[in-house]
């Protein structure tokens, strides 16, 4: 109930109250009319006291009330309708964070198996954002006009736990997107990956380059799902016309990663911020290359909106060893933790590093956060998340905490 309506109730009792009085005045004596009067104070008296508080009540309520970040004002021909399917993971929050600041109305679907909710709440509630519980193997019917196709398990650890859950997520979710984007004219984003290069033989890796992949290793469940699903879109779009844009994602780091993900940067903070040995698998000469999340998001919004549909690599062309990264999480974390090596993992890629010509090119993107920068926001997440229980509050990264 709003002040206004608070007071338009009280003023029509008391306007009541008054009529009451006038009648009695000609139909009863002056003693009984002293007595129906000091009543009537007493009342009016009772009903000052009831509406200040319930004025303090209505306060108290506007001051709990959920506040949100501000977001942009769109005018309806520049404000798009946008579907995010895993969009309560690591790179999926941060592209809604990113979207909803803009104006943009968000759809999220997420079945939760490495999403969470927390990533996303701050804007449960808001009117350009919703949640959808579900899963994208199963057909979805809403009307969009974008489509950033996120889902699926991106860690080692998350896709094999399940390879054949893993396979169904990128073939027939995929499917079920491709689906939806044709029924309803949207455009689709694929978050494919730099895995479906394999242990390339091409170095450093770029969009042309076909890939070397084991069809049938422990990881072939996740890079053999995305290269299917590359294939899908561009056989959706030469049959269907679906306009399709493929974006081939280099490895990514950042706050709300997934502390027990498996990745490289995950384990490393993980072993170094807690004393413990960090693990290489084989000798650490392997060679990696990290962008932080944020530069990710830049440039999967900047493919979206661009015209073209052939891929895309995002990614940090700023190549690292494995044993040279260790070591600079050690020194960033002032950690005494000590470095060992154990065997390395099946077909782990011997180098990874994008060429990112062409993103620069096509669409003016280039990562711009430093590796150092990007690792202290991350290992300041990672703090929070360890202290979370010891200190008794959730640790909830909001867009303003961003660099």
């Amino acid at each position: 109930m709003s002040p206004r309506t608070i007071r338009c109730v009280f003023l029509l009792i008391i306007a009541t109250i008054i009529i009451v009085v006038a009648r009695h005045e000609f139909t009863v004596d002056s003693v009984l009319n002293k007595s129906v009067i000091n009543e009537i104070v007493r009342k009016i008296q009772r009903l000052q006291f009831e509406n200040t508080n319930l004025r303090q009540k209505v306060e108290i309520m506007d001051a709990e009330k959920k506040k949100y970040l501000p977001v942009k004002f769109l005018a309806e021909k520049n404000r798009k309708r946008i579907l995010i399917t895993g969009g309560a993971g690591f790179v999926g929050s941060h592209l809604v964070d990113r979207l909803m600041l803009m104006g943009h109305e968000v759809t999220v679907v997420d079945n939760f198996f490495t999403g969470r909710k927390r990533n996303i709440e701050h804007w449960i509630g808001h009117e350009n954002f919703e949640l959808i519980h579900h899963d994208v193997v199963t057909p979805l019917f809403i009307e969009v006009d974008q489509i950033y196709h996120l889902a699926c398990p991106a860690s080692p650890p998350h896709y094999m736990y399940n390879p054949v859950k893993t396979i169904k997520t990128s073939s027939i979710g995929t499917l079920n997107m491709l689906g939806l984007a044709k029924r309803v004219s949207a455009t689709l984003l694929l978050a494919s990956t730099s895995e479906v290069y394999g242990d390339p033989e091409e170095h450093p890796q770029k969009e042309t380059y076909w890939g070397h992949v084991n069809p049938i290793g422990p990881r072939a469940c996740y890079d053999e799902g995305k290269r299917v699903a590359e294939t899908m879109c561009y056989a959706y779009k030469s049959q269907s016309g679906v306009k399709v844009r493929v974006a081939r994602i280099f490895n990514t780091f950042g706050p709300r990663m997934h502390m027990a993900d498996g990745r490289v940067v995950s384990n490393f903070i993980l072993q170094a911020l807690q004393g413990e040995a960090i693990t290489i698998y084989g000798k650490g000469e392997q060679t990696r290359s990290f962008q932080y999340v944020t530069d990710l998001v830049s440039g999967l919004i900047a493919l979206m909106n661009s015209d073209e549909s052939s891929p895309v690599n995002l990614g940090n062309p700023d190549e690292h060893t494995i044993l040279q990264f260790a070591e600079l999480i050690k020194d960033v974390t002032n950690s005494t933790s000590v470095i060992i090596h154990k065997d390395a993992a099946t077909d782990d890629p011997r180098k990874r590093k994008p060429d990112i010509s062409k993103a620069r090119r096509i669409l003016g993107w280039q990562p711009i956060v430093p590796l150092k920068d990007g690792l202290s926001k991350t290992i300041a997440y990672f703090k929070a998340e360890l202290e979370q229980e010891s200190k008794n509050k959730r640790n909830v990264f909001l867009p303003g905490d961003e660099l």
